[in-house]
């Protein structure tokens, strides 16, 4: 092959890209290291709310592309929810077509941004990748190409906006606008019906903006993301509450056809054990939300939240890291994991568990909280703790944890705040306002698993409030499905008329 220099002078650098690809063999790029992300400095980043991950470059991304081997059948679109044509996206970022990876990802992802950061790949695409099913090598990296591409399409000034069928006139209603929602307003916008968006907070985003730090996501991201959306025609209506602001009723007397439902899942869970009502226990939704959405760590807004020095956070899933990082952010001396099984064992991201790790987060593992103390205030100020061991496997198919015996076996913590972060039920104010809804004994939406069809014919779920509790990529999944589901419901419904 010419020298790059040749190609240049000549004005052929994209033709070298592709030549370059060309002359790498499968064994080439299967030694190519993975690309790795750059983050802000541990002890730097703990005292900050900007983003911890910071991107990678242009070059990063091209050699990253590089990577992918072409499988003839490409097994890492079966691990995504959405659907992204993964290996079309990464050739035209191998060939510099930046701009073009946008459009491609677009197509079936109205959030690339947030599916760039938030996701958990390791789960799913890259779990599928040809890298770490036959090579035991890591795989490619997906998600950084993902966040790579809508980051430059963003920082370009040239964001496209997904194609949109001539307008219908037909109007249907989505409840909630976190990652569901949104999935199916942009389906739905893309099918031509009038789309409005009902949100029962202040801001739009759902659970994007107020269960997510910003240093994990950025405000000003989803925003973006928003922003596109209504662009393709979306209407969004805030602090509208439906089935309170509004009855269902109502919303069809107002030309509304078919409804989507994703509010989610924004109940908390507490563990019921002695002490949990005094102050300084909160939950993990109750916290994050105060912090994230209603700014209330600074002093100067109407309700501060308690900071605390040594704060303790129940649970080992994503929100339980995000509460305990928070609590590190806002000036915690120690600030403590308290988990009931195993590392191996926890649900959250390894990524998030190996950040909070670095920023120095203590973590109690094979620990429990029996019971919590107060000062004279009513302020917590201690809790008792469990040590557990693992035993049979349980119906999720872990190691149950048991309590263990004898001396020792429970001591006490010092503590001035406690989160609670062992899990959410789904939101109750819609399911009560449909008499006609079936709902399971945990309170979730039944739903038929193809169409997202509820047993009330024109509304469909989806999302937290139908899974009890799910990534942001499975939501999104089931908002893209609904959609088609519910253009199937309007179709036949004028092919009957």
């Amino acid at each position: 092959m010419e020298n790059i220099a040749e190609y240049i002078l000549e004005g052929r650098k994209e033709e070298w890209r592709a030549d370059l690809r060309k002359s790498m063999k499968a064994k080439e790029r299967t030694s190519l290291e993975r690309v790795m992300m750059p983050e802000q400095e541990p002890d730097v980043r703990n005292k900050n709310s900007i983003e911890v991950n910071l991107g990678i470059t242009e070059e990063m991304a091209v050699a990253e592309a590089h990577r992918c081997l072409d499988c003839a059948q490409p097994t890492c679109t079966t691990g995504c929810p959405v659907g992204i044509n993964i290996p079309a996206f990464i050739k035209k970022i191998e060939t510099g077509d930046f701009l073009g990876a946008a459009s491609v990802i677009k197509q079936t992802n109205a959030l690339p941004a947030v599916c760039g950061r938030v996701c958990p790949q390791e789960k799913q695409c890259e779990l599928n990748c040809f890298y770490t099913q036959k090579l035991n090598k890591p795989a490619i990296a997906i998600g950084h190409l993902e966040r790579f591409t809508a980051d430059y399409e963003r920082n370009s000034g040239k964001m496209s906006i997904p194609k949109t069928a001539e307008p219908n006139k037909r109007k249907v209603a989505v409840v909630g606008s976190g990652p569901a929602g949104l999935a199916a307003a942009g389906d739905l916008a893309k099918f031509g019906y009038d789309v409005s968006v009902f949100e029962a907070l202040h801001e739009i985003g759902g659970v994007l903006k107020y269960g997510i730090p910003e240093f994990r996501l950025p405000n000003e991201i989803v925003d973006v993301e928003i922003e596109n959306m209504r662009k393709m025609g979306v209407k969004f209506r805030t602090d509208f509450i439906v089935g309170k602001t509004a009855s269902f009723e109502d919303l069809r007397a107002d030309g509304y056809e078919a409804f989507f439902v994703g509010s989610g899942a924004g109940l908390p869970r507490f563990m019921n054990i002695p002490g949990e009502n005094y102050n300084g226990i909160f939950s993990s939704n109750e916290y994050l939300t105060r912090v994230n959405l209603m700014k209330a760590a600074h002093d100067d807004y109407d309700t501060p939240v308690l900071m605390g020095k040594n704060v303790a956070v129940i649970g080992g899933g994503n929100t339980a890291m995000d509460s305990v990082r928070t609590a590190k952010r806002l000036g915690a001396d120690r600030a403590m994991i308290i988990y009931r099984r195993s590392m191996e064992e926890m649900p959250a991201r390894v990524e998030e568990v190996h950040h909070a790790q670095d920023e120095g987060i203590e973590f109690m593992n094979l620990h429990n909280p029996v019971e919590y103390f107060a000062d004279e205030k009513g302020r917590v100020n201690r809790m008792r703790v469990q040590k557990m061991e693992l035993g049979e496997p349980d119906a999720s198919g872990r190691r149950r944890p048991v309590p263990m015996e004898g001396e020792g076996s429970q001591f006490d913590i010092d503590v001035d705040l406690v989160i609670v972060a062992v899990g959410v039920s789904p939101n109750p104010i819609v399911p009560s306002s449909l008499k006609d809804l079936k709902m399971t004994d945990w309170g979730t939406i039944v739903v038929n698993k193809e169409t997202m069809q509820s047993s009330i014919e024109d509304v469909f779920a989806g999302g937290d409030i139908v899974r009890g509790g799910a990534t942001v990529i499975l939501a999104m999944g089931d908002g893209r499905q609904a959609a088609a589901g519910i253009h199937k419901y309007m179709t036949e419904k004028v092919a009957v008329s």
